[in-house]
């Protein structure tokens, strides 16, 4: 990337996203929210605007307001505040407290989504697209980056007030679109004449991601093999054909996700011994902690870990037959995360048969989560389809090897025998054998230890990520720059 520029020469870029693991986070949407835009504040003048959740209050209990946005139909006005994190990075915030500061994750609680989420989200994208257009005096976008279906109506709403600015809609999971019934649409704006085909129409109902995919400049995905699979009919979600469409002209690209430098053995706090390539020995005591941790017998056979959502995507059906053969082979698992009851049951069960095998956390610690990756010498990760995936890449960094299914961003990090073991078929057979496989390569101490030397060498930095944004971005400006011009 070419040297940074004068601040009054960056382009200004805004960033729309509805969570920033700064504040808050329920996967990697969040940390990308976070990592991208530090990442090309050097050559942009960048922005990030989020919801005013109860963690970004805490965090910061004065917010100086900026501006005044006005409602559209059922979709509330509400004030407009910027923040500056502690490393200069500024921030706006959607002050409005009966969308946002409650209880549960950004999108629901316990009794399941928040019912309001057509209005709550509407109200972030609707605010992304003022910001495009002045709505503070001091700063204006001159491109939107908005993430998944949460940010999605911002290029429509911008189409139907015949605004053209150039607009990136990152796509991070296709299968949450934020489908409503079709008359919300007059609460939240939605002209008439938009719900159709070719517009946000989507079987019926509205679709959020649907009017992103559409009216957006470029979609972006957050792997290659992502944004190839996702214009079949098995993976498309219904939207495959409208995905086609966008790829035949050009304006839909993969680009792989990153992770920050916090990702590193031999500087992690968290950890209970650094390590680095080559020190097996630092890496065994990471392993004693968290078998320690879980109340695990002290064993000199491998150690699993499963750090994940515990959903039918991620596999853990999978997984949970194939825990039985690991522990039958004298392995060891350990699991931190939670999702569907059945899984959670499924996991404590296994646990209670297996007291001095297997350790279950259902829950998220960051610090417990690291701590598995130093000390695991495997990862399963048997996802049936994976957008771009993290945990494979921290695995990796931390010389864990990745036992992961041949989809989206899976296969493009994990090289099959070379830094992780790799299957096609998400059956009990196909994880099976990769683990038989994984197993085999644990009694083999010179080959393992060369299959960690790869994997902690994988370059997952952000440098190249911020490359290809940087290009797609200039891209877009140039062709909306051309269009102003005609239109002039």
């Amino acid at each position: 990337m070419n040297a940074a520029q004068p601040a009054s020469l960056r382009r200004r870029i805004l960033y729309a996203t509805p969570e920033m693991a700064d504040f808050v986070k329920t996967g990697g949407l969040g940390e990308v929210s976070a990592a991208l835009p530090r990442a090309l504040r050097a050559h942009y003048d960048v922005r990030v605007l989020i919801p005013g959740y109860r963690e970004v209050r805490a965090a910061f209990p004065e917010i100086p307001v900026v501006a005044r946005l006005d409602g559209l139909a059922g979709i509330p006005p509400c004030d407009l505040g910027l923040v500056e994190a502690a490393d200069g990075l500024r921030i706006y915030v959607l002050l409005s407290p009966d969308l946002y500061e409650r209880d549960g994750t950004p999108y629901g609680d316990a009794g399941g989504d928040f019912s309001d989420n057509d209005l709550r989200f509407a109200r972030l994208s609707l605010a992304a697209a003022d910001l495009a257009r002045g709505a503070d005096p001091d700063w204006a976008a001159d491109l939107l980056h908005l993430h998944d279906w949460q940010a999605a109506l911002a290029p429509a709403f911008l189409a139907w007030r015949g605004a053209r600015l150039p607009t990136v809609l990152t796509i991070h999971n296709l299968a949450y679109q934020g489908l409503f019934p079709r008359d919300a649409m007059h609460r939240l704006g939605v002209p008439d004449a938009a719900f159709q085909v070719d517009g946000c129409e989507f079987y019926g109902q509205l679709s959020f991601l649907k009017a992103g995919i559409f009216y957006a400049s470029h979609v972006t995905t957050v792997s290659e093999t992502y944004a190839r699979e996702i214009q079949t009919p098995e993976m498309g979600c219904g939207l495959d054909g409208l995905l086609r469409v966008r790829a035949g002209q050009g304006r839909l690209a993969g680009i792989l996700n990153g992770i920050d430098e916090s990702w590193d053995p031999r500087t992690d706090p968290h950890l209970a011994l650094p390590f680095e390539v080559d020190d097996w020995k630092g890496k065994r005591a990471n392993a004693e902690a968290v078998r320690r941790a879980f109340g695990l017998a002290l064993s000199r056979g491998p150690l699993f870990a499963i750090v994940s959502r515990l959903v039918h995507q991620k596999g853990i059906d999978l997984s949970l037959q194939a825990a039985e053969q690991i522990v039958a082979e004298g392995g060891q698992l350990v699991v931190i995360g939670q999702g569907e009851a059945r899984f959670e049951d499924g996991l404590r069960g296994l646990g209670r048969r297996h007291p001095e095998a297997v350790g279950v956390h259902v829950g998220f610690e960051e610090a417990r989560a690291r701590q598995m990756f130093a000390g695991s010498d495997f990862l399963l990760m048997p996802s049936r389809f994976e957008p771009c995936g993290l945990a494979q890449m921290y695995a990796q960094r931390f010389g864990s090897l990745p036992i992961v299914r041949r989809t989206g961003g899976l296969a493009d990090t994990v090289e099959d025998g070379v830094t992780g073991f790799t299957f096609s078929d998400p059956s009990p057979a196909g994880l099976g054998g990769a683990v038989r496989r994984a197993l085999d390569t644990f009694g083999q101490k010179k080959r393992l230890n060369a299959m960690r030397r790869r994997a902690m060498a994988a370059d997952f930095g952000w440098d190249r990520a911020a490359e290809n944004y940087a290009t797609l971005y200039t891209r877009a400006i140039g062709n909306s720059l051309a269009l102003r011009w005609r239109a002039a």
